[in-house]
């Protein structure tokens, strides 16, 4: 049996952590969480792209950093409806 652990489910277990959480607070505090990690994860993937893939990815890069910027300053209920759609969007692509 394998009992490997997938990047996904770790990711579903943490968006389900954000919805489950009951404390508005923490509840924010988790999605910023989500925000910081996810900004490290870009730049040490920049970090360690050479010069041409800098160039091919910018754009791609650039998007995501849109979008962590938009998940800033969300209220507990958006984080919740987010990570809701996130959990929603992980199931449908492991069918």
């Amino acid at each position: 049996m394998n009992k490997a652990i997938k990047s996904d489910d770790i990711i579903f277990n943490f968006f389900k952590q954000i919805c489950d959480e009951k404390d508005d607070q923490k509840c924010v505090e988790l999605g910023n969480s989500w925000i910081n990690a996810m900004e490290k994860n870009l730049d040490n993937m920049e970090l360690n792209l050479d010069k041409a893939d800098k160039l091919k990815f910018s754009e791609d890069i650039r998007n995501n950093r849109d979008h962590l910027n938009s998940l800033k300053n969300k209220t507990s209920s958006e984080w919740r409806d987010y990570a809701t759609q996130c959990m929603i969007e992980i199931l449908d692509n492991k069918k």
